[in-house]
């Protein structure tokens, strides 16, 4: 669950009435997130424009259509050629108060503490007691007495209470406790949960807490009349021992002063009070959106009209097209009314208001030759709506737009295969014709399948389908396209996936090593280090190795890049960095680049001393920089993501910015001969600026660090973490999938389940992986440790003698494993190599299935493609229930993998990898008696592969 921590605001007096705090309008809140039900809207809410046009561009009026009245009578009698509602559920930050309240009973002796909120939602308080007795915030559950209806206990320390209404026409939900100060309480301790978002609101991120009695510790979380403190106490305590001390006997004294003590203690102090915090939540409404076409063969017109409920002012940023290219024209007048030209590029048309209704319409008059009508809605400056993250495009010409060609649901490229040798296809118009059939086989499922996919399950269910189909798709049309000559094939090569799956994960096949720790600089040659280990490297099976930061940086580590262009760094010259890429490559292992795009260290100061001015090739000023880093005074714009403080945050929404990074990173793939990128801190950033970097340099391989907090509770980490995972499968979307992330939330709950012995953490709900695996294995970059976690920072570092059981997880799971350099050599080196060979054998990929067999207290078991079973834990399993015939890989305290008996390697197979110096991985497999047919040849394995027997048939 996520804690949204609170700040105090006002403190009012009992006498003060309540005040009703209503959401702003709606159009001023923060940038909503919308979706349609039948249709999906993408939202960007950094002021980015779309079709390429710059919003903030001064508008020039034009004059209004005179005859709009006239052509909207004209609706009924036309028929209409087009028509679509898209539904659509935005959500709107509204603003609130959670107030509390201590008002004295009706009985003598007894107080209410009220607590509400005024927000809607269904509010849960989370609630207990501390008794007189109790050390630090210790919680219990309170006296029945003090219990209101419909509370259900928790587990023994607390209760929960829904909060109700008082009334239907109030907006306040409110619960009511009875306060009871003889019952010996100190305080009450609460949180505030909304069951609908599962945010918990906390007081400073600590628990709210009510005190009952005085001189209750106040640990910055205190809710309660403020009363000042006694100058004298300390000397009044002073008078009172001597008094004491010289009435009675030492001893007398002492019991004295503890019982007053005491008594005092237990003594109650309450008054009433009234005080608010602030609160803010995301609120869901329902709109909709509905445009109509209708022909008028008497004026050679098309008449569009476009309705919608959405509040404010919505502005219509439209265009025109000639043909299926959709490229933006604007058309003749007349035009409707408050219309205006934007940089002679486009038109901006404010949806007038419907008389007696809610919302606005705009009636739009076009030629009957145009082709399209293309639109995009504005909300405010930094709200846009588009659809499937393209602009709207209408048909008016009865082709080609949302609804042509919906019943084709299959590929035509029959005319492609039989047309005319002799006659020349375009491949643009063939490429054009089958990407916009895909395009429209999105939109038949999505407005025929809508009403199926409500559930979860179905959704995931097609996505799992969609996936696959997208794979088999990208292979076909890969294999069309000759890659090599069988000639010179090399058996190592031949053991490779020959196609990729998609951009972002290689062939599918990947396994990424981190080629460096946190200490790599200090030796000042750790390229030519990393040079003579890359043919060991590559014997293991890694296909994908991470180099350090290449640029001259502030820090030694490379972190803090200054001048991007010099490739001189604590890790070695630009000349051996090009060297070791060159070795790398020939021993068949893709190299990525660790770009630190976020933020850059400046070269000089401003005029106010602050370092924000850049030298080098890329000789920036101010203008680069955020404007809300408050270290730096940038004069961008706002930043898109979360602020490094430590160095200038870039401002990506700059086109200068991103035409450099751009042509920075295509450099660095052409000169160094990079294959791909590892991201720095891409939460920094939004995910739209990525996807137009990686589109520029076409990497084989990207992966982004997008890492931030799991959710916990009171100190221990919940069991769901759809939240977090959905954080990172955001920015993947968000960066239109062309790279994947680092599966943070996996590492973050294999630490809890191997180290407090929870194995059941690794199912989720579902019965699933509760990682990003578990969701969108394909853009899951797995890992148990990096430079970061690990090494010598050990900022989250694994659990100390579990390395293995973390990489017995990750590499017989899917997703992309990563594999941290200080294990690799280390006395950890046979067992990763080990796991490594069982993966490439049984050919896992980002993509595979897997069935978690046993998620329970001691022991977890999955099988995964039907041919690996893997179990870690303490607990008991063996694969006995499987109807297969397994084979041990590998066996250690507290992990086992085994696969399905492979009748296709031979013995000469595994002599010939032998030969070449390839580690097989095999030491420790035990291979049952059974023979294997190779190549009119019988196997007769012993009980070590190194003794098998060979036999002809004839000798068989």
């Amino acid at each position: 669950m996520s804690t949204v921590t609170t700040e105090p605001l006002l403190l009012y007096s009992r006498t003060q009435r309540l005040p009703r705090i209503r959401p702003r309008n709606s159009h001023l809140l923060n940038p909503p997130l919308l979706s349609f039900r039948s249709k999906t809207i993408k939202l960007f809410s950094n002021g980015a424009s779309f079709c390429n046009f710059k919003p903030h561009q001064r508008a020039q009026p034009v004059r209004d259509s005179s005859t709009d009245a006239a052509v909207l009578n004209t609706f009924q009698s036309t028929d209409v050629s087009f028509k679509e509602t898209f539904r659509l559920t935005r959500t709107q930050r509204a603003e609130g108060k959670i107030f509390f309240r201590l008002d004295q009973g009706n009985d003598q002796g007894t107080w209410v503490l009220s607590i509400g909120c005024n927000l809607p939602g269904k509010w849960i308080l989370h609630w207990g007691v501390s008794h007189i007795k109790d050390n630090g915030s210790e919680w219990d559950q309170p006296p029945k007495s003090m219990r209101p209806p419909g509370s259900i206990l928790i587990r023994d320390y607390a209760i929960e209470t829904p909060l109700k209404k008082s009334s239907e026409q109030d907006i306040f939900y409110e619960v009511k406790i009875d306060v009871i100060p003889k019952a010996k309480i100190a305080g009450i301790n609460f949180v505030l949960k909304d069951e609908e978002t599962g945010a918990w609101y906390q007081h400073r991120g600590r628990d709210f807490k009510v005190p009952l009695v005085d001189d209750l510790q106040d640990d910055g979380n205190m809710i309660s009349a403020k009363r000042g403190s006694c100058p004298w106490k300390g000397v009044l305590r002073s008078l009172l021992n001597i008094i004491l001390k010289e009435e009675s006997s030492a001893s007398k004294a002492q019991g004295s002063i503890s019982e007053l003590e005491d008594t005092k203690q237990k003594k109650s102090f309450l008054q009433e009070f009234y005080e608010e915090q602030p609160i803010t939540k995301e609120i869901a409404f329902e709109n909709s959106l509905t445009v109509s076409v209708w022909k008028s063969p008497e004026r050679a017109k098309n008449l569009l009209y476009m309705e919608t409920d959405l509040p404010g002012d919505v502005i219509v940023h439209w265009g025109v097209c000639r043909d299926d290219a959709k490229y933006w024209e604007i058309p003749e007048a007349p035009y409707p009314p408050k219309t205006t030209v934007f940089k002679n590029k486009a038109l901006r048309t404010l949806l007038q208001p419907k008389e007696g209704e809610k919302g606005c319409s705009g009636l739009f008059t076009l030629d009957e030759e145009l082709e399209g009508f293309l639109f995009v809605l504005k909300l405010n400056e930094s709200t846009w709506l588009k659809w499937l993250g393209n602009d709207f495009h209408i048909p008016l010409s009865g082709s080609g737009g949302l609804h042509s060609q919906l019943g084709q649901r299959q590929f035509d490229v029959s005319k492609a295969e039989t047309a005319d040798t002799n006659e020349e296809v375009s491949p643009l118009a063939y490429t054009q014709g089958i990407t916009n059939q895909i395009r429209n086989l999105v939109s038949q499922i999505s407005s025929d399948k809508s009403r199926k996919t409500k559930t979860k399950e179905a959704q995931e269910s097609i996505l799992q389908e969609i996936e696959k189909l997208a794979a088999e798709a990208y292979n076909l049309f890969r294999s069309f396209i000759p890659t090599f000559s069988e000639e010179t094939v090399s058996e190592s090569e031949f053991q490779k996936p020959s196609v990729g799956i998609c951009s972002r994960t290689g062939s599918g096949f990947e396994i990424l090593c981190q080629g460096f720790n946190w200490e790599s600089h200090r030796s000042g040659k750790w390229y030519m280090d990393l040079k003579r280990k890359a043919a060991e490297i590559s014997s293991m099976g890694f296909t994908v190795i991470w180099l350090p930061p290449p640029t001259e940086s502030v820090s030694p580590e490379g972190y803090m890049p200054k001048d991007l262009y010099n490739l001189n760094s604590r890790y070695g010259s630009i000349h051996e960095l090009k060297d070791l890429v060159k070795t790398l490559h020939e021993v068949g292992i893709k190299v990525l680049g660790d770009a630190v795009l976020n933020h850059r260290c400046a070269h000089y100061k401003n005029q106010n001393d602050v370092w924000n001015i850049f030298g080098g090739r890329l000789n920036w000023d101010d203008r680069a920089v955020v404007a809300d880093d408050p270290h730096f005074q940038g004069k961008g714009n706002k930043s898109s993501g979360d602020n490094f403080h430590a160095a200038p945050n870039i401002d990506h929404s700059q086109d200068f910015v991103r035409e450099d990074i751009k042509e920075w990173l295509c450099w660095l793939r052409e000169e160094i001969g990079y294959d791909g990128w590892r991201l720095d801190f891409v939460r920094g950033f939004w995910g739209g600026y990525v996807k137009d970097y990686m589109d520029s340099s076409e990497p084989y391989f990207a992966v982004g660090e997008y890492w931030d907090s799991l959710s916990y509770t009171y100190g221990e980490m919940d069991h769901n973490q759809d939240a977090h995972r959905q954080r990172i499968i955001d920015w993947i979307n968000a960066a239109n999938g062309t790279a994947g992330a680092f599966d943070v939330t996996t590492k973050g709950i294999l630490h809890s389940a191997l180290e407090r012995c929870e194995y059941w953490r690794l199912s989720d709900q579902k019965g699933k992986p509760p990682g990003v695996l578990g969701w969108w294995p394909s853009g899951a970059v797995t890992f148990i440790e990096n430079h970061d976690t690990g090494s010598t920072q050990g900022h989250w570092r694994f659990p100390s003698g579990k390395e293995m059981q973390g990489y017995a997880y990750i590499l017989t799971h899917p997703g992309t494993p990563a594999v941290f350099y200080d294990h690799i050599f280390s006395h950890y080196q046979s067992e990763i190599a080990a796991l490594i060979s069982v993966r490439n054998r049984n050919k896992i990929h980002c993509r595979s299935m897997v069935k978690i067999i046993k998620a329970e207290r001691d022991v977890y078991a999955a099988i995964i493609d039907k041919k690996v079973v893997m179990k870690i834990g303490p607990g008991s399993f063996e694969p006995s229930s499987v109807p297969a015939r397994w084979t041990l890989a590998i066996e250690r305290q507290d992990y086992k993998v085994v696969f399905a008996a492979v009748s296709s390697i031979s013995y000469l197979a595994i002599v010939k990898m032998t030969q070449k110096g390839f580690k097989t991985g095999f030491d420790d497999i035990i291979v049952d008696s059974f023979p294997i047919f190779d190549g009119g040849c019988v196997i007769e394995p012993s009980n070590e592969m190194d003794n098998c027997k060979m036999y002809s048939p004839c000798s068989f």
